[in-house]
C-alpha cells in the first residue's frame, strides 16, 4: 500500500507555499494521488480509503481557492 503511504504522507506535510509554481505542482501531486486511491477503493471498499480520499479533497480545495485568487 504504498500509495496509502504517499497519501498520509501528503497530509501530514506542511501546506505553506511560496510560490505559485509550488502550489500547482501540489495540486497535480495530490490530484494524482486521489485518482489513484479512488481506484484502489473501486476494489476494495474500504472505509477508511474514502476518509482518505476525503480529506485530500479538502486540502486539494484550498490549494485551488488559493490559486484562482480574488476576484
Amino acid at each position: 500500500m504504498e500509495i496509502i503511504d504517499k497519501a498520509l504522507e501528503f497530509e501530514q506535510r506542511k501546506h505553506t507555499f511560496k510560490t505559485t509554481s509550488e502550489r500547482i505542482e501540489s495540486s497535480r501531486e495530490v490530484k494524482d494521488l486521489i485518482l489513484s486511491l479512488n481506484a484502489i477503493y473501486k476494489e476494495e471498499k474500504d472505509p477508511e480509503i474514502m476518509d482518505l480520499m476525503k480529506r485530500l479533497t479538502a486540502i486539494k480545495q484550498k490549494i485551488e481557492k488559493r490559486l484562482k485568487g480574488r476576484p
